[in-house]
Parts: structure tokens; sequence; C-alpha cells
């Protein structure tokens, strides 16, 4: 995702989700082998870049799931209702209990132009990408749609 997109989210838990946003200082701490307090001590900019950089290593895919979960759940908490509700999925409040083993192609289509119609292409991106890699349905036509539609690569946004 972007470095703008990246800072957002991260800004987003400093903002509205603090025990969020000091469990990912302790993780980063944690990673970089420093006390979180080394890290409270820096200014937020120079701390946050920090953060980012460590949150994009392989071994913080946990901490970086759980900081990007959260970020969509309570943000774009309209963006996973309009989808799920598209899809015919029930969902209390865009969280799933069951996801059904396939989507039909025409609904997945139609769900996913009517949030890019409606959303930033690099937030609907993120989450149809969260969606797909953290959920145990993983539909091949979503996975094929993440590939091959311009507008949900990351990275490619103009």
């Amino acid at each position: 995702m972007s470095p703008t997109l990246a800072a957002e989210i991260l800004s987003y838990a400093y903002e509205t989700d603090k025990p969020l946003y000091r469990a990912m200082l302790g993780a980063v701490a944690e990673a970089r082998k420093v006390r979180p307090v080394f890290l409270e001590r820096q200014p937020r900019a120079q701390r946050h870049t920090t953060m980012l950089s460590t949150l994009t290593r392989p071994a913080m895919e946990p901490a970086a799931g759980n900081l990007i979960r959260t970020w969509l759940v309570k943000k774009q908490n309209p963006m996973l209702v309009q989808y799920l509700d598209a899809l015919g999925i029930p969902h209390k409040e865009g969280v799933v209990d069951d996801l059904p083993p396939a989507m039909d192609d025409e609904k997945l289509k139609a769900a996913v132009e009517g949030l890019l119609s409606k959303f930033p292409h690099e937030e609907v991106a993120v989450y149809l990408l969260a969606f797909n890699e953290m959920n145990e349905a993983n539909w091949p036509n979503l996975k094929a749609m993440l590939e091959t539609d311009p507008r949900l690569q990351l990275g490619a946004q103009a």
C-alpha cells in the first residue's frame, strides 16, 4: 500500500484506539530490541516512520494484520457492510462468522464494482486483499480479480 495510506492507518490507531496503538508500539519496540519508551520519546512523525518500516517486515505480519483488521472494522465499516450486503452474506456490523465456500462471479463483480464506485480504490484493494487472505473461503474468482484488475493493484494507484 502507499506510504500515505499506511501512515493514515497508524495515525487512526494513535487517535482512536490507544490500546491497539500501544500494542503496535510494543511489538515494534520488541522487534527493534528497544524499550517502548525509546520510541515514545521520538517525535510522532519519526516514530511513525520507524513503526511503519518495522511493520512491513515478514515477522511483523501478525501485528500489521491486526492493525489493518482493526482499521477496516472500525473506520471502514460502511465499506465492509456494503460489500457483504451486496454479496448477500449475513454479518454483524461487517463481521462474518461463516463465509460460503464459493461466490457467484456476477454477484462478486457487482459487489466489487459497487465498492470501487463509492470508495477510494486503494482502500477497496486493501480491504479485498485482507478479506481474501484472512478468510478460509479464499474464493478463486476474487483472487483472479485482485490479480488482474488494475484498480485493485496496490502501488498502482495514481
